[in-house]
């Protein structure tokens, strides 16, 4: 069944008709991947971070459009946030940044949240001895190193 538009705030509409940060990220520093089985949504979410800040969020996603603008929101609301103040954006904060959701599309703004605490606990599985420079910094100081 095709979503009912006019069932959107404006901001919902502007995050599906001209998402923000969509695509691939290349080498990201932490990579959220959550599905919902019952309505078949999907989303992937990447993170670069630097220190302990994350300076860039990426996504794809796979779904309606509540999906893709609570995923576009999500990689807003991220940028410029410490991961611990990351880990506190709730699905309810996402739906109120989009000016509000229908009971039916919430699920939506929980996956973005699912989507940003997989990509945050992939970070630091791959990060155990703590936050580390960015790939980008540590690849050149590795070609500088070399030459």
């Amino acid at each position: 069944m095709p979503d009912n538009f006019s069932m959107y705030s404006d901001r919902v509409m502007e995050h599906f008709k001209n998402p923000k940060n969509v695509g691939d990220m290349e080498n990201p520093d932490g990579v959220g991947h959550v599905g919902n089985p019952t309505c078949g949504d999907v989303m992937e979410l990447y993170i670069r971070v630097d220190g302990n800040v994350i300076s860039d969020a990426k996504f794809k996603t796979f779904g309606c459009g509540a999906a893709i603008a609570t995923s576009s929101m999500v990689t807003e609301l991220v940028k410029g946030k410490t991961i611990e103040e990351a880990l506190k954006i709730s699905n309810r904060a996402v739906a109120e940044a989009l000016g509000g959701l229908p009971p039916i599309k919430m699920h939506c703004s929980v996956l973005a949240e699912e989507a940003l605490k997989s990509a945050i606990d992939d970070y630091t599985k791959r990060n155990k001895d703590g936050p580390r420079q960015s790939r980008r910094k540590a690849r050149s100081s590795t070609k500088h190193k070399s030459q």
